[in-house]
């Protein structure tokens, strides 16, 4: 089970008469399990059920509305929307529009391979004779050719069509983000063939920060508000039920 706070930092318990009285997160729906429309056409994942844990923890009320992605910080800007959860990277670049709360999740690089070939560790040595497909582009394939150069490496233009070449046996294992892949694993497409091989890899430069709660620029009471409750729920154990909930094959 990963841990995203530090255990020596608590946060203080915020003034709630600083807040809002009602909280208005955006998400988006369509980046399953974190925030999606379930089959009663209401948003549901992994972000909406973080979202009412800290209303909880706060003890206020909170609004849910669904954006397009390209609208979250829009309507914060134009003060429609008091807080983003929709898996928001953060980045320096990202922090130029709004600001962030402590991160809650962070989506590892993963390798996977068909189950008889499954490896406790995945080492530039031990895969130097194999072929790895990954997503032409992207900052995995990025990271195999700095550090897994000796690899021979297939670039595929979806992450779809990587994840069918290994099923097929067309390459030894895929790299990729381990949300994606965890949920592929878990579900029919896969047809049970693989598993995660190896541990999970989180450089910044190339896997970015992870993800925040987005706020205004220098809405500081929110902002605490936020990285007190996160806190809570890590620490009472309300994370770790939802983490379990949303994945349930580990991304780490």
């Amino acid at each position: 089970m990963p841990g995203f706070w530090d255990p020596k930092r608590r946060p203080e318990k915020p003034d709630v008469a600083r807040v809002p009285v009602q909280i208005r997160f955006v998400t988006t729906e369509d980046y399953p399990p974190f925030s999606f429309r379930g089959e009663d056409g209401r948003p549901t994942g992994f972000n909406i059920d973080i979202a009412r844990a800290i209303c909880s923890e706060l003890a206020i009320t909170c609004s849910l509305e669904v954006v397009p992605f390209e609208a979250l910080t829009e309507a914060l800007a134009a003060g429609k929307a008091d807080a983003a959860i929709a898996g928001l990277a953060i980045s320096s670049a990202s922090r130029e529009a709004v600001d962030f709360s402590d991160r809650y999740f962070r989506s590892p690089a993963r390798f996977v391979a068909r189950k008889p070939d499954v490896m406790p560790a995945v080492t530039p040595d031990l895969v130097a004779s194999k072929t790895v497909g990954v997503v032409a582009g992207t900052a995995h394939e990025a990271y195999l050719r700095d550090f897994f150069a000796e690899v021979a490496i297939r670039s595929f233009p979806t992450p779809e069509d990587a994840r069918a070449a290994l099923r097929k046996g067309e390459v030894d294992l895929v790299f990729g983000d381990g949300v994606q892949l965890a949920f592929w694993l878990n579900g029919s497409s896969s047809e049970g063939c693989c598993a995660f091989a190896g541990g999970p890899f989180t450089e910044s430069l190339y896997f970015g920060e992870g993800m925040g709660i987005a706020v205004r620029r220098g809405d500081d009471a929110l902002r605490q508000s936020l990285n007190y409750a996160l806190a809570q729920i890590w620490e009472n154990g309300a994370y770790v039920d939802l983490y379990l909930r949303w994945f349930p094959i580990g991304v780490y």
